[in-house]
């Protein structure tokens, strides 16, 4: 009796693995493991990787930007004593470290070191820590950075870590960038630490979205693998596309699919997380903006002439493209990016940008390049080529006359070309090193008279009308 139940149980096995039924439900529980493994996988390791490779390169920025503010020369002549904490060079630098620490609200410490005859043995130059703190470093002191190679290699180029420190302090990340004399050698190295606490935070909440998202998919897979039905297959194949251009970067895009089953939910849980990742972005991208700008104003503030310019510039940009009826989507990237669109100038000589004399031709050579310059800045961190396009344009001309380019007309992006009107305004009606301002008038009669040549017509057209009074 006990043989003829083991053969019946065994022939019941064999039928119900043999059944369509069974064969589907087996092969629709397997697809929709690896779909949930990979839909997890991809979307926690280009979550992951490109927030923090975001926030590398923008450390690298900071750094290397800021490193830009610091005079070799000032720097090189600091005893590297203790008593060098009170020579005038010494606090001029650290004046200049404190300013941009404190624009950068996430900047936990910022400091400057050079090398020492011993390998692996860097000394501090200056560290604007107040020196009565625990964790202030006078001139001269030795610190052992064999073990970080990053830090290693911000002597000669710009750098940041690859992985988020957690200690009692907090979460930080450090960038690091050369400071080079005028002979372009390296003779010392800025470092920034940055407080990471939000970006840790986000991976956290990533990763446990990708965890429930897989527990989900692992639970539908195995009630829905009893089913047999065509219509699983089609929201199956629309998760694996979103998978795969959520994994390309495209961030924005949605998952359709109709009905109130689990399929359905569990698209609406990757939906979730796709605007999750897309406002994570969204963020590193302000934060980005902020310090740009923040590095922006630190260089007008040098200038009594041109404080103020990039603010104004921003105001008029907007309110030419709201009364040319963009989007509000379109005027808000407008406005930032006009916010940053002369960053290009830190990277020339101030003794140039504010000279009350004509300049030579070499002279006004080099200042043409801030257009490039402020592209290559900003490059590593804004994606989006027409965004970069406005900061290398916006001196081009509309007969074709402008830099660094040369191109005209239509060829010139539309927003280079409200930038330049704004742009010019602003600088007709300001008074600088090497002239006097003009007059509302005066300046609108100096649009009038470019209108077409220099100018669209179009946009000048629209900029006269912002400015007729209300």
């Amino acid at each position: 009796m006990s043989k003829k139940i083991t053969v019946f149980h065994i022939d019941v096995t064999r039928f119900a693995f043999r059944s369509f039924r069974a064969k589907v439900m087996l092969v629709l529980v397997l697809s929709m493991l690896f779909v949930g493994i990979m839909n997890n996988f991809l979307i926690y390791k280009f979550a992951l990787d490109s927030q923090f490779e975001a926030l590398r390169n923008q450390l690298m920025i900071l750094a290397q930007t800021a490193a830009l503010t610091i005079d070799a020369d000032t720097l090189m002549k600091i005893p590297l004593n203790p008593e060098g904490a009170n020579t005038p060079q010494y606090k001029n630098v650290a004046q200049k470290l404190q300013q941009i620490k404190e624009i950068n609200l996430p900047v936990k410490y910022i400091y400057t070191m050079t090398k020492t005859e011993e390998k692996g043995i860097w000394q501090f130059i200056v560290d604007p820590t107040p020196l009565d703190q625990e964790d202030a470093s006078y001139p001269g002191d030795k610190y052992n950075v064999a073990r970080f190679p990053e830090m290693l290699k911000g002597f000669d180029n710009p750098s940041a870590d690859k992985k988020l420190e957690v200690d009692e302090w907090g979460v930080t990340l450090s960038g690091y960038a050369p400071i080079r004399d005028k002979k372009g050698k390296a003779v010392a190295m800025l470092g920034v630490d940055f407080t990471a606490n939000d970006v840790y935070l986000t991976q956290q909440k990533v990763h446990n979205r990708a965890i429930f998202v897989l527990i989900l998919g692992i639970i539908f897979s195995l009630s829905l693998g009893v089913l047999v039905s065509n219509r699983i297959a089609d929201p199956i194949r629309k998760l694996a596309e979103g998978t795969r251009r959520i994994a390309k970067g495209d961030l924005q895009y949605q998952v359709e699919v109709k009905g109130r089953n689990e399929i359905s939910e569990l698209a609406h849980s990757f939906n979730e997380m796709a605007g999750s990742l897309s406002e994570s972005r969204k963020k590193l991208h302000d934060y980005f903006y902020r310090a740009i700008e923040s590095l922006v104003r630190l260089l007008e503030a040098k200038d009594a002439y041109t404080r103020g310019h990039s603010d104004r510039v921003a105001k008029y940009t907007e309110k030419i493209a709201l009364k040319m009826n963009f989007s509000q989507e379109e005027v808000e990237s407008l406005r930032k990016i006009a916010q940053v669109h002369d960053i290009g100038k830190l990277g020339i000589q101030e003794s140039l940008l504010s000279k009350k004399e004509k300049l030579t031709k070499k002279e006004w050579k080099i200042i043409r390049e801030h257009p490039n310059i402020g592209e290559k800045i900003l490059r590593p961190i804004v994606f989006n080529e027409e965004m970069l396009a406005i900061v290398r344009g916006h001196h081009e001309r509309y007969d074709g006359k402008g830099y660094p380019d040369g191109i005209k007309g239509d060829d010139i992006t539309i927003f280079s070309q409200i930038i330049s009107v704004a742009d010019a305004y602003d600088a007709m009606t300001s008074t600088r090193a090497y002239r006097i301002a003009l007059s509302k008038e005066e300046a609108i009669e100096e649009l009038k008279k470019k209108s077409g040549i220099q100018f669209n017509s179009r946009i000048v057209d629209a900029f006269l009308k912002v400015l007729e009074p209300v």
